[in-house]
């Protein structure tokens, strides 16, 4: 073959080869062509509805808004503890809030509103102000980690820097009243979850910040001006029983907090911190409105809606008789006032009246003179009816009595009362006179101190001989209190209030002392106490448990009460060791008290009870006179004698003397106080009928 040959031949060879490879890449396309047709086809068609809602994606947040909680009504159905509506600055954090947005909010809103120096030293921790000193300093903040440290965690950095702002840093703020204003409303801002609006200020808030802040919510991102809720009392009494609750700005108890969270409470939540308000927690606290945000992928909220009105919390209907109350009230500062003039120390007084059959407290009163400015000022010390302890004296003798016929003594035995000498004891002990020979009956009558160390003396199986010992045990003193302990005395009543006392039982440095606490000179009892104890006597001998909460009901629109949700029946706690002949035994000695014994000349009604006058040595408030001998005028009482319809007890701690009659003056006007309520109430029940009946003809 030529060369020219040869050439053509190659040449046929590289044009076919390159046919070859260009259709093979024209295939190469049309098949990725193919693919990418096919890719959009399913992209479009298959996948198609999948993205659009990818693009459309949004979430949805629930956030909870305040309610307010149960109403309070006492016994006739009064509102005494109520709602009233208060407007209340708020900061709701979303997806996309910032530290340093919260910063420049800070700044803006500090210019509307102000805080009180001493509020804010006494909320501001020092860990506020360093976590406001980083988010309002970043650069700073980030210089004081190393190269490496910056590597950590968020977590772990942060916890580095907290640890290493400086304290002059932290001085600073604190030595001024506007950075300290910036780092509280910095810590509102950052003390809740994501769309959970912080309250920032409603306490001492006023109208002008309230408008101010109202007119510049454009420039104030997160920040709202909405309608809270605050308690009011119509009666402005009896609040410390009613108890306090949490400001917005407190929250949660940190003692419980873990309680309060396993219930889905939030950290800014107003929550019972004492008494009514926090043993009843779990009923007043509201079902909180809920708040549905959509926000997009962004984070940016695009709408919001109320999915759930939210309910107040439920009502309590309360034992107490508000009208009763308030009277006693006036009794007992009145008389505490008259008598406190000549007696320096003394500077308190109470007084429980209670359903003897029911455990219902009709009226429970403490006040105490405010001795610290001198101004006579009367403080509301109910509390210490139940919370505080005092020698009961003589009004603890029908105890005394009875415990004498659960260990033997027969009705109507008879004692000498004469001084009595102990082997020991230079001093003979007796009464406040040689009284002669004494009954059961007498010994009451007269409050014979005798009459009672021969009882403890035979619950102790001791026989008294004159300058002989009195041979007692610690059994011997605990058979005593044991039974003390049946009618409430030195053992807690079981109302429902936290925080109950039960007195206080010393331990004895000698034998004689087995004696004071018959005659009620040893162990200390709480008004609320003697009160149960003296229902014990009054009833035929069972111990109710004393009640605030009969009820607890629904909520309603209305101003009444709702559908009763529990029911809270009468509970006897126990019954004493006694035949009923015994305790009517003792009902007839109390009678005679009033009738012709130490309350003979003071009590105008038809009234059963016992004085008590207990010699003590002072422990109050005036630390200066403590050890001094004081007395504690006491009465313990029920009305009328024969079926009881109230109970109560009279304690006045700390006279100068036992010649002052406050004790019997006091019980004297509470039972002509309950007696002319009574009536009232029976008159107005009448004339209401009169009407109904009027209206249906």
């Amino acid at each position: 073959m030529t060369e020219q040959g040869a050439n053509a031949s190659e040449h046929r060879k590289l044009k076919k080869s390159r046919y070859v490879r260009i259709n093979v890449f024209f295939f190469l396309v049309f098949l990725l062509f193919v693919a990418l047709i096919v890719r959009l086809g399913v992209v479009q068609i298959v996948q198609g509805e999948e993205f659009s809602k990818e693009v459309a994606r949004t979430e949805s947040d629930y956030a909870s808004l305040p309610a307010p909680r149960g109403k309070m009504y006492d016994r006739y159905n009064r509102v005494v503890v109520d709602n009233e509506s208060v407007p209340a600055i708020t900061y709701t954090v979303d997806k996309t809030t910032k530290a340093e947005d919260k910063i420049e909010t800070a700044k803006k809103l500090a210019e509307y509103i102000n805080y009180e120096t001493e509020f804010l030293d006494e909320e501001l921790k020092d860990r506020d102000i360093k976590d406001y000193w980083l988010a309002s300093h970043p650069e700073e903040a980030k210089n004081l980690l190393s190269k490496k440290e910056l590597e950590l965690k968020p977590s772990e950095t942060y916890k580095l820097q907290v640890d290493r702002v400086p304290e002059v840093e932290v001085a600073a703020i604190k030595g001024n009243n506007k950075e300290k204003e910036l780092a509280y409303i910095y810590t509102r801002f950052s003390s809740g979850y994501q769309y959970e609006p912080q309250v920032v200020k409603s306490l001492n808030l006023t109208d002008k910040e309230v408008s101010l802040v109202a007119e510049h919510l454009e420039v104030l991102p997160g920040v709202d001006v909405i309608t809270d809720w605050g308690r009011s009392y119509p009666y402005e009494s009896l609040q410390t029983i009613f108890g306090g609750i949490s400001s917005p700005e407190q929250g949660i108890l940190q003692s419980r907090e873990d309680y309060y969270t396993a219930r889905g409470y939030a950290r800014n939540e107003r929550v019972g911190t004492s008494y009514l308000e926090y043993q009843y927690e779990d009923y007043l606290n509201p079902q909180k409105a809920k708040v549905e945000y959509v926000s997009d992928k962004s984070g940016s909220i695009v709408s919001e809606e109320v999915v759930d009105e939210g309910q107040r919390g439920y009502d309590l209907k309360l034992s107490f008789d508000m009208e009763l109350q308030m009277k006693v009230e006036e009794i007992v500062e009145d008389e505490l006032r008259k008598a406190s003039s000549s007696h320096f120390l003394m500077d308190r007084a109470f007084v429980v009246m209670m359903d003897p059959y029911q455990g219902d407290v009709l009226a429970m009163v403490g006040k105490q003179l405010n001795d610290k400015n001198r101004s006579g000022e009367m403080l509301d010390f109910a509390y210490g009816a139940f919370a505080t302890q005092y020698e009961a004296g003589s009004t603890v003798k029908g105890a005394t009595v009875l415990a004498g016929y659960q260990f033997g003594m027969p009705i109507g035995k008879t004692y000498y009362d004469t001084p009595l000498y102990f082997k020991g004891n230079p001093k003979p002990i007796g009464s406040y006179k040689p009284l002669g020979l004494m009954s059961d009956l007498s010994a009451l009558k007269l409050s014979s101190n005798v009459y009672m160390f021969y009882v403890a003396m035979l619950i102790a199986d001791v026989t008294y001989v004159k300058h002989g010992p009195i041979d007692v045990s610690a059994a011997d003193f605990q058979r005593l209190r044991n039974y003390f302990a049946q009618f409430g005395l030195g053992v807690h009543t079981g109302i429902d209030l936290p925080q109950e006392s039960s007195g206080l039982q010393s331990v004895p440095d000698t034998a004689g002392k087995l004696l004071n606490i018959a005659i009620g000179q040893f162990d200390t009892y709480t008004p609320l106490q003697l009160a149960q104890y003296v229902s014990v006597i009054a009833n035929g001998g069972s111990r109710v448990q004393p009640r605030i909460v009969t009820s607890i009901h629904a909520p309603v629109e209305e101003a009444e009460l709702g559908p009763i949700v529990v029911d809270k029946v009468p509970k006897v706690l126990n019954k004493v060791n006694n035949t009923k002949e015994e305790i009517e035994r003792v009902q007839q000695g109390f009678k005679l008290v009033v009738t012709s014994g130490t309350a003979s000349r003071y009590i105008d009604y038809d009234v059963a009870g016992k004085t008590g006058t207990s010699q003590t040595n002072y422990y109050g408030p005036k630390r200066q006179y403590w050890g001094k001998e004081t007395n504690n005028l006491n009465f313990v009482g029920y009305y009328p004698s024969e079926n009881p319809q109230v109970a109560f007890s009279v304690v006045v701690p700390w006279a100068s003397n036992d010649s002052d009659a406050v004790n019997k003056h006091i019980a004297n006007r509470i039972v002509k106080a309950y007696i002319d309520l009574q009536k009232k109430y029976v008159t107005t029940t009448e004339i209401d009928m009169e009407e109904s009946t009027k209206e249906e003809d």
